[in-house]
């Protein structure tokens, strides 16, 4: 038997709770995993709260993350002993994930947990932190290097915005972080960013084009806050978007990309190949300070799981919250 959060569908909406449940429930695949930690994401969160059909089927196990040692491989990449990692690839979602002691999955999604990582710090890195990477080398790959001029960070309490602003920090970056908790300076400060501005004065409806100011930037919020970014993104800079926290709506014009030469550059971290994956996270542990994980995470138990994920939606969570499903 082991601990897992279990979401059913009744008649009422969805439900969750903390179950136990035996190994031959398991869906298929060709690794077993004994969890050591997973995450909650805003992604969890949805799918827990059903707030948003982010489960495709039921019952499931939430966790689109989960780091731990593999107890049983048929897969030639992976033996028993191994220490692993996953992020994404619709686990949680119509798979069962990691909020979970075992997870059984297809060792394809897997990677090994990279040298120098504990599952741990993995953790508190999590789908956040590599997306927050996958955008950094999305503005990179664009020629977006510190000379060019400051970069904004959207949503920057959250996780990916507090990753984003570490990593782009540590490579010499001015960071801009627009935040809707103000009182959350001193932290956005601490993790690099050089200026906060109110999320309010990004929000709202734009123009199609404002004056020119970000050579780059990483919206993990979309919707106006997306089109106002673009407006005013100067000639030949990247928006690397990952998120839809104001929503998925996107109403802007063509002018910044038609005018100033501006690149929307589209984040997926669910379906990346694995070469990216693993470039990710090796540039991760190069260029992340890991001593800004204690600024950046919380831990909490798997019977804390339920709560957490309504605070998470209703924004009163900051950065990363690692789940130790055998605390």
């Amino acid at each position: 038997m082991f601990s897992a959060i279990l979401i059913e569908k009744g008649d009422t909406g969805n439900r969750a709770r903390v179950a136990q449940l035996e190994e031959s429930q398991l869906p298929p695949g060709d690794v077993s995993v004994r969890v050591a930690c997973s995450t909650l994401n805003y992604k969890d969160a949805l799918a827990i709260t059903g707030k948003s059909p982010v489960v495709r089927s039921f019952p499931m196990v939430p966790g689109i993350d989960l780091a731990g040692t593999v107890e049983h491989s048929s897969h030639p990449d992976f033996k028993a002993g191994d220490s692993v990692l996953l992020n994404g690839w619709g686990v949680g979602e119509g798979h069962w994930g990691g909020l979970s002691q075992m997870a059984r999955l297809n060792g394809d999604w897997l990677i090994p947990l990279p040298q120098g990582f504990t599952a741990q710090q993995a953790m508190a890195i999590g789908t956040a932190g590599y997306t927050a990477m996958l955008s950094v080398l999305a503005l990179e790959r664009n020629g977006v290097t510190p000379d060019k001029g400051e970069i904004l960070v959207t949503g920057a309490n959250g996780g990916v915005g507090s990753f984003s602003i570490a990593l782009l920090s540590r490579l010499g970056y001015t960071v801009v972080a627009s935040t809707g908790r103000l009182e959350e300076t001193d932290y956005l400060k601490k993790l690099g960013a050089s200026e906060i501005i109110d999320r309010a004065t990004l929000s709202e409806p734009g123009r199609p084009l404002a004056k020119e100011r970000w050579a780059g930037a990483i919206d993990s919020v979309g919707s106006h806050t997306l089109a106002n970014v673009c407006a005013s993104t100067r000639y030949g800079g990247t928006v690397a978007a990952c998120g839809l926290a104001q929503g998925m709506d996107f109403p802007a014009s063509v002018a910044p990309f038609i005018l100033r030469g501006v690149t929307l550059a589209g984040i997926d971290s669910v379906m990346r190949p694995r070469k990216d994956r693993l470039e990710a996270w090796s540039r991760l542990a190069r260029d992340l300070d890991l001593s800004m994980l204690k600024e950046i995470t919380r831990e909490i138990a798997l019977d804390e799981v339920i709560q957490t994920a309504s605070q998470l939606l209703a924004g009163e969570v900051r950065g990363r919250v690692v789940v130790n499903v055998n605390g």
